[in-house]
């Protein structure tokens, strides 16, 4: 028996749901004689009568009840197909988990995230803060789909891609001197009272080398661990801090003023994604909102 190619299967199954050649043949914006033909060549290669004709109508056999039995689900499973793609625009079916250093989650990520859901709707989207060691191992054991770190992860089977950049600015209570400047110096911040990173932190180390360039010592009578904490503190009156601009930018608070670090050193920003395997178009998505984001942001300075 000679297997049946689609353009067959699409004009028997045409006729079957029409029940007359004329009607197939509507349906199918072709000729009368065009699907009668295809009709007897297919009952040729088949050595099956698919119709009768009887005055003029066309009955189908019990041959054709059971072929057309199994075309149907296969068309089923079509529409099925053309569902789920339907779908997946709008984010049905798919979920993204999101990891991120802690300073681009307070404002970069949600906004991002926020556009996200617009685009898909229907997506799920998980997100976490972690450190860069947790950070690497879930990515590497594929618990996360894509990070957005503030450092480069020390892994070679991770995808890495830089977004943007991330610098430091000098955090200060209101009415402080410093309001009175456009920028400030090195010297200026560690003239004052303190608040600093602890130094295994990665802003710590990045200050603490910072520092070590122009051959400057930090003394801060206080550290903290991240920068959400050290913008509290100086709110509060505790001194001035150096913080990344991301945080700066997200603090909510009228207590605080940020001016520019002249001389400060840059950090990327990146995207991580699993180097052997391809990422989906929500997370494809998500990493250009993300470098939208960070094109469009501006300065913090208050």
């Amino acid at each position: 028996m000679s297997a049946l190619n689609l353009r067959q299967i699409e004009v028997f199954r045409a006729t079957m749901l029409a029940g007359s050649v004329s009607e197939a043949a509507r349906l199918l914006h072709v000729s009368q004689p065009g699907v009668s033909r295809m009709l007897a060549h297919m009952e040729l290669r088949l050595g099956l009568t698919l119709f009768e004709r009887r005055k003029g109508r066309l009955l189908p056999t019990p041959e054709a009840q059971a072929l057309f039995g199994e075309v149907q689900q296969v068309y089923g499973g079509v529409q099925r197909i053309q569902d789920c793609a339907e779908a997946l625009k709008t984010g049905e079916h798919l979920a993204l988990r999101v990891v991120a250093s802690p300073s681009v989650m307070l404002e970069l990520v949600p906004l991002a995230v926020t556009a996200l859901t617009r685009e898909y709707p229907a997506a799920r989207l998980y997100l976490e803060t972690l450190t860069v060691a947790e950070m690497t191992r879930q990515m590497v054991a594929r618990q996360a789909d894509v990070a957005i770190s503030t450092v480069r992860l020390d892994e070679a089977a991770l995808a890495q891609q830089r977004l943007g950049g991330w610098t430091l600015v000098c955090a200060f209570p209101r009415g402080h001197r410093f309001e009175a400047q456009k920028s400030v110096s090195l010297k200026d911040v560690v003239a004052e009272p303190l608040v600093a990173f602890a130094p295994e932190t990665t802003q710590g180390r990045f200050v603490d080398g910072w520092c070590d360039q122009h051959d400057v010592r930090l003394a801060a009578p206080i550290q903290v661990r991240s920068g959400l904490n050290a913008c509290a503190l100086v709110a509060c009156g505790a001194g001035v801090a150096v913080v990344d601009d991301l945080t700066a930018r997200a603090y909510p608070s009228d207590r605080l003023g940020f001016r520019p670090v002249r001389g400060a050193p840059s950090a990327e920003i990146l995207s991580v994604t699993q180097g052997q395997a391809a990422t989906s178009a929500l997370g494809r998505r998500f990493m250009a909102l993300v470098g939208r984001q960070l094109a469009t942001l501006k300065p913090a300075r208050r």
